[in-house]
């Protein structure tokens, strides 16, 4: 959730840092700090709540030369929001930033406390900078005080300190994001929470495991050296050479990096068959495929919890692979049944949703094998899983996901297809080609309708509240829609499945209250008869079903018709296309901040 970047090297740190933090701003903050040792070996901190521009705003007119720096955009856990709370922390000649959450820190206070430290801030973070110079002060040195101030700390956190009287940086982590990145020509080192901030500066990316240290010091021959828990020499990372680019940040001709990211999708599923089909993608498809379990337990949160809603229906459809697919926050705390020959399969944009990490991380110790469905390659999630099947989404800016949905749910489509012998036939590749591309085709059309979805939501964006509602395969983006509704336009927004309102949500309904009633060909009159429910107690209508329907269009106070002809199982994905277009417009006219909503953050490393 919080943004770290890191930088020592010959240029301006300061500068290359704040570029960094930038690039992180889509994650979702509310301060912003830097630590950097200036050109007389002095260390100086500047921090500042709000927006990145106030923290600018206060290094506008200062003369620094750095080639030392660290920096931080906050998502506050610990703590209220505000200049003492921000980050970097500092304490004499160390200097501090922190993603995650320290689970002792109440107790490790005390102790400190008793010791006669005094804190500043009501942060978590500030406990670790307390441990550091507790073990310096006892004669340690910077690398050994590192290795056993974190083994004092529970939770998953991710550590960057800077320290002036050595002039390095280390880094640690445990269950959270962590990325370090050379650049030899210039002579260059960067740790980042996400490879993201570093695109065009670092070439080479290293992706250390929990436990390990990092150190970057201009004194390095490598520039980093990484170390094991007992401070020796280990190569426990992932190395990979740098190959995104910072493009994904310009919005274009679009207004927001959402709309921009909803009209990206066509193109992204055309690509998609095209990757695991005819490129590098086909043998990650087939090795996923190989091992057919007797059931899959499919954990994720939020969006790619509801896009494995999806994919659990493939799976049962046409593999007929039981699926139990649970919320990854709740899924090990219930004590699972987890037997032998079972698998688990994790969906996350990021992959490095922390609860998504932790159901990944119980299963791996039952023994049983372990897939993912995710974004970005090389994260904790891809190297953490036995096989991985990447969504091909590019960077998605947006902190609601939309084309990250669609990519997780027909890439679980492709996983079906591989566990089945069909993938080896060229006729089944072809036949679920063209219904990609059909799909892509739909979606291209429905998009140059936005302008009537545009209508629909200025009529309807003051009332209290909406009802999604789906029958069968459509109750998941029924789910999906209403979050997406609750993210961006801070309105009551519920999912149901359309049976169920007359067991007890039906009381809410009102003259004031939307149903949003997706209705597509299956289950069609029954979804029209729990429609009439509704109307019959005075709730606004509308309808997102079949196209030209004459019952629909008089039922409805609006009505949006689409062509599902053709698409079948991924009929579901085509609506929800609508449900991301509606909350986007509702979100507009309510005037929110549609790409940064209030209180989230893109990914959410903590539990």
């Amino acid at each position: 959730m919080c943004g770290i970047v890191g930088h020592i090297g010959p240029k301006d740190s300061v500068e290359i840092v704040l570029e960094g933090l930038s690039r992180l701003e889509y994650r979702g903050y509310d301060s912003a700090g830097v630590s950097f040792i200036d050109e007389n070996d002095s260390l100086q901190i500047y921090k500042k709540s709000g927006k990145l521009e106030n923290l600018k705003g206060l290094l506008k007119d200062k003369d620094y030369k750095a080639r030392m720096c660290i920096g931080h955009t906050r998502w506050a856990t610990h703590g209220e929001v505000n200049d003492v709370n921000s980050h970097p922390h500092m304490k004499d000649h160390i200097s501090i930033v922190h993603n995650g959450i320290i689970e002792n820190a109440s107790s490790l206070r005390k102790e400190l406390a008793a010791e006669g430290y005094d804190f500043k801030s009501e942060t978590d973070s500030e406990v670790f900078l307390a441990l550091i110079t507790r073990e310096l002060a006892a004669g340690k040195e910077f690398k050994q005080a590192m290795l056993d101030s974190f083994k004092l700390v529970e939770g998953h956190s991710a550590f960057v300190v800077l320290n002036e009287n050595v002039l390095e940086i280390m880094s640690i982590k445990k269950g959270a994001p962590l990325v370090c990145g050379i650049n030899t020509v210039d002579s260059e080192a960067f740790v980042s929470s996400d490879p993201y901030a570093l695109a065009g500066m670092a070439s080479q990316l290293y992706f250390p495991a929990d436990n390990v240290l990092c150190h970057l010091s201009a004194k390095n021959k490598n520039l980093i050296n990484f170390y094991d828990s007992e401070g020796n020499p280990t190569d426990d990372f992932m190395s990979k050479k740098q190959d995104m680019s910072v493009g994904p940040t310009d919005k274009g001709q679009f207004e927001h990096f959402m709309l921009k990211e909803i009209h990206e999708q066509p193109e992204l599923i055309r690509s998609l068959t095209q990757f695991y089909f005819h490129g590098e993608g086909l043998e990650s498809l087939k090795k996923a495929g190989e091992f057919v379990p007797s059931k899959f337990h499919i954990s994720a949160c939020g969006t790619a919890y509801y896009a494995g809603l999806l994919v659990r229906d493939f799976l049962e459809m046409y593999n007929k692979i039981p699926c139990s697919p649970e919320l990854a926050s709740e899924f090990r705390y219930r004590n699972p049944l987890l037997q032998k020959g079972e698998s688990g399969l994790f969906i996350s944009q990021s992959g490095e949703t922390a609860d998504t990490l932790a159901a990944q991380e119980l299963c791996t110790n039952s023994e049983l094998k372990t897939l993912s469905i995710v974004n970005v390659d090389g994260s904790t999630l891809f190297r953490n899983c036995d096989n991985n099947l990447l969504i091909r989404a590019g960077i998605e800016i947006g902190v609601a996901s939309t084309k990250a949905f669609t990519q997780q749910a027909l890439t679980g489509r492709l996983l079906s297809l591989a566990l089945t012998k069909e993938l080896n036939d060229e006729a089944s590749r072809v036949k679920l080609t063209a219904k990609f591309s059909l799909l892509a085709e739909k979606i291209d059309h429905l998009i140059s309708r936005s302008e009537e979805i545009k209508v629909i939501a200025e009529s309807i964006h003051n009332h209290k509240g909406f009802f999604y509602t789906g029958r069968g395969v459509y109750f998941p983006v029924a789910l999906e829609g209403a979050l997406k509704l609750k993210e961006i336009a801070y309105v009551h927004a519920e999912g149901y499945a359309a049976g169920e309102l007359k067991h007890g949500p039906i009381a809410m309904i009102d003259e004031d209250m939307v149903n949003v009633a997706l209705v597509g060909p299956e289950l069609f009159e029954k979804t029209v008869s729990n429609i009439q429910e509704i109307k019959a107690r005075k709730g606004v209508i509308l309808s997102i079903g079949p196209k030209d329907n004459e019952e629909l269009a008089e039922l409805s106070d609006y009505y949006f018709g689409i062509d599902f002809d053709g698409l079948d199982e991924l009929s579901p994905i085509y609506i929800n296309i609508v449900n991301q277009l509606l909350a986007y417009y509702i979100a507009k006219y309510k005037g929110t901040d549609i790409d940064k909503p209030r209180n989230l953050a893109k990914s959410v490393t903590v539990e």
